[in-house]
């Protein structure tokens, strides 16, 4: 039968495993790649968080619009990254501008504490977009829940513009904004138009039940804890000796689940709200105990009940990524089970498990130099207009006083159409209209 997903474990010498260590350590201590955004905090504020030692900045130098607060200390002690949020009382969409390496993998992560920061115990639900996209609904179930939306994402434009949607049902604000750079290699989607949100991120053997990010996790994902009894626990005090691209963080490797009756399977599911869902998966082995020679562990992975990729055999020290290279979709329900070979005398484990769920970007950004152009002219005449985000998506959003092309796959939208006649402008005519170069109408 054929397959449907993919094996990747990179080998290396001792020698070059050190100095990949070396690079490790030295890339984790200045946290190359991470942008850390503390959402309200005072202008030209900036310390070191305590539990990560993550570096956070204001977001003043990336947003023009919204009220710095300040939560009211309570009983519950909270992360500092979560002291202060960015609120919008005023506009229907206000947007961040944040500058960014285009054609670098990033995961791009939001979080929300809302905490009665307005004194209304009152949670709002809003929209988050990103440039002319949908990228999620945030709700609150209660107080002192922090929901947290995370996508993986290559931008194409020198830059990203997440935004705050009030859709009537409460005042939009945001928490915390965190970009990491990943490897270009992992997490490959099949689809330049869509992106992974994350849907789930399980340390299967946790022993501590506590969460892990960084340093644990040099790329910053957190992993929780999956509460597992019906499965024994095995782990390991032997550090990872090979990692892979996805470099899974080594607490986590170091432990597994195993069945306790050894000819049983590992089986987990999901449940899927639309058949037209479409999810990648991302399975992470490492083998934590050493084998005698007469022992052998392999087993088949199984996804509703066809055979996925087997048989796994996973090596000691060694982190091994299985991943779906197609999009699974069109169930109700996904259910993998991880059964033993026949000739395996042991059961089968697994430590880590991803899922992800397609995003559709497939709104177009409009033109970078369109952008640009109007940005300054903006800036040059002081439009008061509320020109936030994306000039030309979605066109529900559409800036005020702009008329754009449809843009598809290949062709970004452009400004056809600028009306400032109500804006009050007085002197001259700035030269930077004329770079408007598909403008049709002034």
């Amino acid at each position: 039968m054929k397959q449907t997903m993919m094996r990747i474990s990179l080998h290396f010498l001792s020698v070059l495993l050190c100095v990949h260590a070396i690079f490790v350590l030295i890339q984790a201590q200045d946290q190359s790649g991470f942008i850390s955004i503390d959402c309200g905090l005072p202008e030209k504020s900036s310390y070191a968080e305590t539990t990560t030692g993550i570096n956070y900045i204001s977001d003043a130098k990336f947003i023009d619009t919204g009220v710095s607060i300040r939560i009211p200390p309570i009983g519950n002690t909270v992360l500092q990254q979560l002291e202060h949020v960015r609120s919008f009382p005023t506009g229907v969409r206000n947007c961040y501008r944040i500058d960014v390496t285009n054609g670098t993998k990033y995961l791009i992560r939001a979080s929300f504490y809302y905490g009665n920061y307005d004194d209304q115990n009152d949670p709002p639900q809003f929209d988050i977009h990103f440039g002319p996209n949908v990228w999620d609904t945030v709700k609150f179930t209660n107080l002192s829940r922090i929901a947290t939306s995370e996508i993986i994402y290559t931008p194409s434009l020198e830059y990203i513009q997440p935004c705050l949607v009030n859709t009537g049902k409460g005042t939009p604000f945001i928490s915390v904004i965190e970009l990491r750079t990943l490897n270009n290699q992992a997490y490959v989607t099949h689809s330049t138009k869509s992106v992974l949100s994350n849907f789930f991120r399980f340390d299967l053997g946790s022993i501590t039940n506590l969460e892990y990010r960084y340093k644990d996790d040099d790329y910053d994902r957190v992993w929780f804890p999956f509460k597992w009894d019906e499965m024994k626990k095995l782990s390991s005090n032997e550090d990872i000796l090979t990692q892979n691209i996805y470099k899974p963080p080594g607490i986590v490797m170091s432990t597994a689940v195993t069945p306790f009756n050894e000819s049983a399977p590992i089986q987990f599911s999901w449940n899927s709200d639309n058949l037209n869902d479409q999810y990648y998966s991302y399975l992470h082995f490492n083998e934590v105990e050493k084998l005698a020679e007469n022992e052998t562990r392999a087993f088949n992975i199984m996804m509703n009940g066809e055979l996925m990729y087997g048989p796994e055999i996973p090596a000691y020290r060694s982190v091994d990524t299985i991943f779906s290279t197609v999009t699974l979709t069109g169930a109700r329900k996904y259910i993998f089970s991880l059964s033993r070979t026949e000739n395996s005398t042991l059961p089968p484990i697994i430590n880590g498990f991803e899922v992800y769920k397609l995003l559709d970007f497939s709104q177009s950004e409009t033109n970078q130099d369109d952008v640009d152009t109007i940005t300054s002219i903006k800036k040059a005449y002081g439009v008061a207009k509320t020109w936030e985000g994306d000039p030309c998506g979605p066109l529900k959003y559409m800036w005020e006083g702009l008329n754009c092309s449809i843009g598809d796959s290949n062709n970004p939208p452009r400004i056809t159409s600028l009306n400032l006649s109500s804006s009050g402008l007085t002197g001259q005519i700035v030269a930077s209209i004329s770079k408007l170069s598909m403008l049709q109408y002034l």
